[in-house]
Order: C-alpha cells, then sequence, then structure tokens
C-alpha cells in the first residue's frame, strides 16, 4: 500500500499528492510516469510524475478529476493509501545541454512539464517556459516554474494574466523576433502540442511532445497506446512517451483519444451471475464401478449447456465425480514403458497418479503428481495434452486415449477443495538467493524447483497480481483465477517471496539485482508485445490487441458491473486469428453480448493451432467461423470508429517453412463484413525492456533472449531464461518444463561456481560467504 503523505488543491478540479514510494522515487526521471490502481475495483491508469524525493522516499503526482478514477482519487485524503503504484514507466526524457530550451505547459501539461524544465535547468540549459490556461484561477505550478525558468511567459485564454490568447503566439512571437531557440518540449491537451508542432515545423526547430494522454495501461502489454509516428504505428508507453512532434499523426491520434471517453458498458448487455444448478449433466452420464479398460469408452467431462454458459463466465467443464474419475482411470494399461511420460514437457509420473486415482486415493494423486509440476490444477486445464502425453499414448493405438489432463485437473481439485494441501519437507537454507522475473507459467515454475531445493527465491512480477498470461490471458470460464492463487499461494507456502508491481528493467535492472545480492537471475517474462498485421485502419477506435481485450476482461473484470475498467461491448465482432487466444477473445466477445462474433482465420480449420476442445466449444456457443479469409483492411466511420473489416479470400498452396500450406490471396474475391469491434490475436513478440537494461545478453533478430535449450542459460553470467521470451508464443506447459529446466541448471550452477559442492546435508546449509 502507498500511503498519501500530502495533498493539495492546486485549482479547480487539479489535485496535488505525494505518495509514499521509495523505490519509485530513487529511480524517476523526468517524463516518466507510474500507473495507479486505487481500489480493488479501479481500474488502471497512468500519471506523469511531477516530482520526487529519493531521501523521503514520495513521489509527487498532480492529476485533474475527468473521469469516475481521479473522481474517486480526489476524495482521498492524507493517511489513506493507494492500491498499487507500477514505475517509473517510459523512457525518461533526454536532457542535455541544448542552449535555449524553450518548454511549453498547457492546462495539467504544466505539471508534467515542470520536471522537464527542471532537469533542462539542471544541465545548463537556458529555460523559457511559457505556460497557459483558460483563465488566472487555473493556472498551476505558476512559483514552481518562475524558478527553474530564465524567464516565465504566461498566456490565458481570456487574457486575465499575462498574454491574451493562446501559448503558441508567444512561441510564434520569438520566432519572429528571432530569439535563439534550440529545442521546445511542448505538453499539454493534444490541440496545443498540435499547434506548437505546427508553429515550429517550418523553421526546422526540433520540438519534443509528451503523449501522456493516449496511454491505457503503460507497461507495453496492451497496444491500447498506438500511435501513428512518421507513418509507423508506434506503442505510447513503449516506444515514448516522448515523440519528435512534427511526425505525430495528430489527427488520429484525436480521434484515437475518444476510445475510452464513455464508461465502456452497455447497459443493455447485463452480466450473468453463474448459477451452475441451471444444468447437470444428464443421469446416464454418470458412471460408477471401475471395470476393465477394455471396452470402457473414454469418459465425456460434464459441462454447462452452451446457451447457458455463454452468458456468464463460470467454468465451462464441471470436472469428473470421483466415480467418473476412477472409471476413466481404470482404462490406463500402467504400461512398463509409459511413452506418456516422455510426451510430458514436466516428466510427471502419469501411469503413478492415474493408478492412485484408480485406488481411490485422490490426495496421494495429486501429491505425486507435484513431485514434477507444481500447478497441476493449471495444467489439467490448459494442456494441449492431445498433442503431448495423450497423443503417445498406447491407449489411442487402438481406442481414445486416456484423459490425462482430465484426471489432472481432477487429482488438484480434489486436494484443494478437500483442504489436504502437504506442503513437502523443504531441505535446510542453502543460502542462495535467486531472483525471478515475471510470474507466469516459466516463472513459477522455476520458482517452485529452486525452494524445493531450499533455495530462498524471490518472484519480480510488473503486474498487481501473479500469474502472468494465466490472470491476464486465459479468461475465468476457461481457467478460473482463484485457481490460479491457490496455485499461487501454493508456492508462497513453500517459501517464495512475490513483489508485486515490480517492473524489472525500470525499478531495477538485472544487473541491479546481481549486485544486491541475488546469486542468479531468471528471465520469465513470456511474450507480452502485442504484434498488429499493419493493414490500414488497425489504430481505428474499436481495435484491440488481444492481449488488452482479454487483460480487460480477465485481469481488471471489465464484464463485471462493480468494476470500474470500460470495454466496448458491441454486438458484432471479428477476431482475427486461429489460435486459442483468437478462441478465448472470441468466446469472451460472446459472453460480453455480442451478437454476431466471427473468427477469421487465413487457412483452413485443419491448419487451425487452437485446441480442439476450444474450436469445438466455441462452435456450440455461436462463433461464426471465416476460415481462407485473410483482412487486408479495417474500416471506420467519420469518427474514427470501426464499421466493418474488407477481407481476401484465400487458396492452400505449397507448404512453408513451418510445414502448413502457404495461403494465397484469389484476385478479386474481396469481401466486406458489417463490424463494430476487431479484435487481433495474431500473437505476440517478446517485451524489449529486459533485454534493452541488460548489458550482455544476447537476443536474436526477432528480441528473443537466446539461451541454451537444455539449461535456460543464457550469454550473461548468472542469468538464466525460459519459456515464450526464449521461444516465443507457446504453451503453459513448454513454458514449464523450460522452468524447470532452468532451475536444475541453476542449482547445479550455485553448488558447483565456488568450487565442486555435493548436495550433501552439510553441504546443503553452506551460504556463499562461507564456501
Amino acid at each position: 500500500m502507498y500511503k498519501i503523505v500530502e495533498k493539495q488543491k492546486i485549482a479547480e478540479a487539479i489535485y496535488k499528492m505525494k505518495i509514499i514510494a521509495p523505490q519509485i522515487a530513487k529511480k524517476r526521471k523526468a517524463g516518466q510516469f507510474v500507473v495507479l490502481r486505487i481500489v480493488e475495483e479501479g481500474e488502471r491508469i497512468p500519471l506523469t510524475i511531477a516530482d520526487s524525493d529519493p531521501v523521503v522516499g514520495t513521489i509527487t503526482i498532480v492529476f485533474q478529476v475527468v473521469g469516475d478514477t481521479t473522481k474517486l482519487l480526489s476524495t482521498f485524503n492524507v493517511g489513506d493509501s493507494i492500491l498499487d503504484v507500477v514505475g517509473p514507466l517510459g523512457h525518461p526524457t533526454h536532457i542535455e545541454n541544448f542552449g535555449t530550451a524553450v518548454c511549453i505547459g498547457g492546462g495539467l501539461g504544466i505539471a508534467l512539464v515542470q520536471p522537464i524544465a527542471e532537469a533542462l535547468h539542471d544541465a545548463g540549459n537556458q529555460v523559457i517556459s511559457i505556460i497557459s490556461a483558460r483563465n488566472k484561477d487555473l493556472l498551476i505550478l505558476e512559483d514552481e516554474m518562475r524558478g527553474l525558468s530564465s524567464e516565465l511567459k504566461i498566456a490565458t485564454d481570456d487574457g486575465s494574466k499575462g498574454h491574451h490568447g493562446f501559448p503558441t503566439q508567444i512561441l510564434q512571437d520569438m520566432i519572429n523576433k528571432e530569439d535563439k531557440i534550440d529545442i521546445v518540449f511542448a505538453v499539454g491537451p493534444v490541440p496545443l502540442m498540435a499547434a506548437v508542432s505546427k508553429v515550429t515545423e517550418p523553421y526546422g526547430i526540433k520540438t519534443v511532445v509528451s503523449l501522456n494522454p493516449i496511454m491505457v495501461d503503460g507497461t507495453g502489454m496492451c497496444g491500447g497506446c498506438r500511435v501513428t509516428i512518421g507513418g509507423e504505428s508506434k506503442f505510447a508507453c513503449v516506444d515514448g512517451p516522448e515523440f519528435d512532434g512534427h511526425k505525430v499523426d495528430y489527427s488520429t491520434l484525436m480521434k484515437r483519444l475518444k476510445t475510452y471517453s464513455f464508461n465502456g458498458k452497455d447497459p443493455t448487455v447485463q452480466f450473468v451471475p453463474p448459477e451452475r444448478s441451471c444444468w447437470q449433466p444428464p443421469e446416464e452420464s454418470v458412471l460408477s464401478g471401475t471395470g476393465k479398460a477394455k471396452g470402457v469408452p473414454r469418459q465425456k467431462m460434464p459441462a454447462q449447456d452452451p446457451k447457458v454458459r455463454v452468458k456468464n463466465f463460470a467454468e465451462v467443464p464441471f470436472g469428473y465425480t470421483p466415480e467418473l474419475a476412477q472409471k476413466e482411470a481404470s482404462r490406463c494399461l500402467q504400461c512398463k514403458k509409459p511413452l506418456c511420460v516422455a510426451g510430458c514437457p514436466v516428466g510427471i509420473d502419469i501411469p503413478a497418479f492415474i493408478k492412485l486415482i484408480s485406488e481411490g486415493d485422490f490426495v496421494g494423486s495429486a501429491r505425486k503428481i507435484k513431485e514434477s509440476n507444481s500447478l497441476p490444477a493449471v495444467c489439467g486445464r490448459v494442456c494441449p495434452q492431445e498433442d503431448q502425453c495423450e497423443k503417445v499414448c498406447v491407449v489411442a493405438k487402438k481406442f481414445k486415449s486416456v484423459a490425462i489432463g482430465n484426471l489432472e485437473g481432477f487429482a488438484a481439485d480434489w486436494e484443494r477443495e478437500h483442504g489436504d494441501t502437504v506442503i513437502p519437507d523443504i531441505p535446510p537454507p542453502t543460502g542462495y538467493k535467486i531472483a525471478i522475473v515475471g510470474s507466469g507459467p516459466a516463472g513459477l515454475s522455476a520458482a517452485g524447483e529452486l525452494a524445493k531445493k531450499g533455495h530462498d527465491v524471490t518472484i519480480f512480477e510488473a503486474l498487481h497480481k501473479a500469474g502472468g498470461v494465466l490472470v491476464y490471458g486465459i479468461p475465468e470460464f476457461r481457467l478460473p483465477k482463484a485457481i490460479v492463487e491457490s496455485e499461487v499461494n501454493y508456492l508462497r507456502k513453500l517459501g517464495v517471496k512475490i513483489e508485486l508491481n515490480s517492473v524489472i528493467g525500470k525499478l531495477e535492472t538485472v544487473d541491479e539485482l546481481l549486485e544486491r545480492g541475488f546469486d542468479a537471475v531468471f528471465i520469465g517474462t513470456g511474450a507480452g508485445l502485442p504484434l498488429f498485421m499493419g493493414i490500414p485502419g488497425e489504430n481505428l477506435n474499436g481495435v484491440y490487441s488481444a492481449n488488452e481485450y482479454l487483460t480487460r476482461t480477465n485481469l481488471m473484470k471489465a464484464y463485471d458491473p462493480k468494476y470500474a475498467t470500460p470495454i466496448a461491448m458491441k454486438k458484432k465482432v471479428a477476431v482475427i486469428g486461429g489460435g486459442n487466444v483468437a478462441m478465448d477473445a472470441a468466446r469472451t466477445a460472446l459472453r460480453l453480448g455480442a451478437e454476431d462474433v466471427y473468427v477469421i482465420y487465413r487457412r483452413s480449420r485443419a491448419e487451425m493451432p487452437a485446441r480442439i476442445d476450444e474450436i469445438h466449444h466455441g462452435e456450440e456457443e455461436g462463433l461464426q467461423f471465416k476460415l481462407l479469409m485473410n483482412p487486408v483492411r479495417i474500416i471506420g466511420d467519420e469518427n474514427g470508429w470501426v464499421k466493418g473489416i474488407e477481407c481476401v479470400r484465400m487458396e492452400l498452396g505449397e507448404p512453408d517453412e513451418s510445414g502448413r500450406r502457404r495461403p494465397l490471396p484469389i484476385k478479386g474475391s474481396e469481401t466486406i463484413l458489417d463490424v463494430e469491434t476487431v479484435v487481433v490475436a495474431i500473437g505476440n513478440g517478446p517485451h524489449p525492456l529486459v533485454p534493452a537494461t541488460t548489458p550482455g545478453l544476447e537476443v536474436n533478430k526477432r528480441g528473443n533472449i537466446v539461451a541454451d535449450e537444455a539449461t535456460g542459460k543464457t550469454s550473461k553470467e548468472g542469468v538464466f531464461a525460459g519459456g515464450d521470451i526464449v521461444t516465443g508464443a507457446a504453451t503453459v506447459i513448454l513454458a514449464m518444463g523450460a522452468g524447470k529446466k532452468a532451475a536444475a541448471a541453476i542449482d547445479q550452477y550455485l553448488r558447483s561456481r565456488k568450487g565442486s559442492l555435493e548436495a550433501s546435508p552439510e553441504n546443503m546449509s553452506l551460504t556463499p560467504s562461507n564456501v
């Protein structure tokens, strides 16, 4: 919790607050911002850091009441605490001795330009500041700006103080007088920044503007802050927030600002509370007895009726009953050389845990799984068993494979629901400290394995909840967040510490983690940077990345009226892509009230990478598949909102490097779908933050960290990596497998780096200082 230690109303509806945030105060630089979440039901909002005191440990924010969240924040007083503060984020302002720098701040932008003026002043520049507001009563921080400037000029719209008119007129007069100007910084309303850029461009005066107003989340994972810079799409929070003012497409930016000018919640679309009692599996599907494997069919998972579940976010499958689980477990042949174990990326002893289920020892089964897998309830639900362990199941040679995933989920659920979770014996502390960057599947897996070896493990997570893609990406109806929380709490019981709101690369770098006592670092930051197609219209309002669409729904619960997070609940939605993420987004759209949801995929159904079950569930719920079609442009109305998507029909040619037949466009086959929302789910790339701030860490041409497949070892001493940040977007279980391999390698590295240490009891207690 971040306590408010000072609050001041400095103008009508404008407040200044000082908040205790020592680490942010220490690292913050001019131009950077923080993301705040005020209360549990609140949305995440980015605010520029106006000032900081690293000695006292405070940061200063200045905000204007413009919506529900800032209105709520304005009611907080000294002594109250803000739930989450994440930062510092964004690239800091590039500061050097330019000579004469003009700083222009309009309205609230005065507070945002103040730290820039201060940094320029400290770097030896002659700072000329121009501040403006509608009237004198709305001018803020006048004394502070005067103290930082060799000259302070004031403009008010009504002439109540200073120049009667706009700050651009003052700037133009300075240029006309041939006053020396080496660089201009402008912060404020978009029309102001556009006008300043228009004035300076003919004279070739370098102009920097801050596009903070467009930012949504601030961490780079949503892509909602897309801006057009020099004809290219950029993310304000990753590539900025400051840009060359002469290259900004202000017209598009002005329209994008209206994306969340409404509360986003269509009153005609009501959330339907989950009511499992409204449908039960038919009596004849509930079987009992163990029987023999021969002739016993694979047991179907009971699930909500499609017409019911499409109106709620409750989990679709009900899970096996004990009778169904034992019936299914009886189908396992208990092979002497089980191929299924080799097919599991984390090496679970599958025959052993299934045998325990068949014998009725459900808790023992869960504990057997946890010997190899720290997240069984998650894996049982979202792992593609049909392409891994179940694919090589011997039973599948003549019949349907044993439902290994369903049984894994059943065992984990039974242990959790009956309160029988047991923490394994942990060896004495080794004295070694390991930092895990990212709490997704790879990070959680590595953390669990290392904790069980007696190491001191701390996870650093950028968001306010641990779980990575498990909490922000996978919907509630496929993976209930209470289950993720339970799995994370299990790691806490193993001794794993979790530091939330910690953006490594900003708050601390990998090198700084190593310098402050961590003996090794594992990077498991995943593939969190959304990709777009690069087609016309992608910056229209109503175009989401799947990351943003799902994060707003899953992590921030936009579907629940109690939560402030806005989302466009439209009737006609197109989802581009054919993977699990596309299925998640499309099925989410149905639950948000959409009547027509199109899944647009450029290949045939046979090539769709999504799980068969997810496609099947989507079909049952009413998804409309537009196969062998590829979008070529998104069409907008006069206000910048989506009104349609143009696609071209495709045909399959020869196989490409992936082994799948290459889709080729059919000339003259263009068609337009009437849609109001487009969700782009074509994949994600690696976030550049950690690699960019870690010298000596090798990355490939795609930006993925280069690491040894068997050990996770990177080019940097003491640093390991695994999961999607190395492989690119893949599956939960593959990321977990990489985390497990890296944990074993880290353990070996730590025990051997100061001589050959055996894992004996006496050596297990040795610390780095006494080895």
